[in-house]
Formats: structure tokens, C-alpha cells, sequence
């Protein structure tokens, strides 16, 4: 589920998580995206991609949750091994990667537990600034 979702993003463009101007609404791009690359099949394969995307656009199964938990687990374990990463590039904050991470709850307690423990690790490394209020 997490690989179709990506392939799709791959050709309609990833946008970036912290992106303040699309701020992820390029669903209607993302769609035909995934009409045109799914396109490709036979009807019955084209049809079944089409269906396990939309199932993980929608996040409402238990599968969808866990594959939307995955999907944004990973970008989390590469900005806290390479120092930062696109968190220093752009000025990301802990409060905005808690916020965007928080959908990792939805999907598992234990993942959610192992993610607040690389935002606390990257707090105390000096790699996520945590602002005070």
C-alpha cells in the first residue's frame, strides 16, 4: 500500500510535509496521476491499484492507518540520522513535526512511542529546535 502510494506520488510530485502553500491538497493531481500510471494495466490489476490507493488516501481501515504511520516514520528516521536534514534546510521546528508525526498515532501506539523517542533524541542532539512558549 505504502509502495503504490508513492509510486503515484513520484509521478504527480511529492510534496514537501512542510509545505505551508499546498500543504498536501494536490489529491485532484495525485488522482489522475494514479488513473494514468495505473492506466497502464490490464483493467482488473488497474482497477485493484486504483482501489488500495484510494484505501490509503481515505485512512480509515486499520491497514491504511499502519501504511500512513509507515509513510511518515520514515522521513522522521532520516531527518534524526542525517543530522537534521530538511529540518535545518527549512527552519522546521518540533512543534510542526510533532503536528505532521502525530498521524503515526492513528496507526500504532508502539510506532507512536519509538517516534516521540526520536523527536526527544533529536530535541537533546541539537538537530530539532523545541521553541518555548
Amino acid at each position: 500500500m505504502v509502495l503504490i502510494h508513492d509510486l503515484v506520488e513520484i509521478d504527480a510530485g511529492d510534496t514537501f510535509i512542510y509545505d505551508t502553500q499546498k500543504n498536501h491538497t494536490n489529491t485532484d493531481e495525485e488522482r489522475l496521476a494514479a488513473v494514468r500510471i495505473f492506466g497502464m494495466l490490464p483493467e482488473p490489476q488497474a482497477r485493484e491499484l486504483l482501489e488500495i490507493w484510494d484505501e490509503f488516501e481515505a485512512g480509515e481501515t486499520s491497514e491504511s492507518k499502519f501504511a500512513r504511520a509507515m509513510d511518515r516514520l520514515e522521513p522522521l528516521l532520516q531527518n534524526s540520522s542525517n543530522e537534521g536534514g530538511t529540518w535545518k534546510e527549512f527552519g522546521i521546528k518540533y512543534a510542526q513535526v510533532h503536528k505532521k508525526k502525530s498521524a503515526i498515532k492513528e496507526g500504532s501506539s508502539v510506532l507512536w512511542a519509538f517516534a516521540e523517542q526520536v523527536l526527544d533524541e533529536s530535541v537533546e542532539k541539537g538537530i530539532l529546535i523545541r521553541e518555548e512558549k
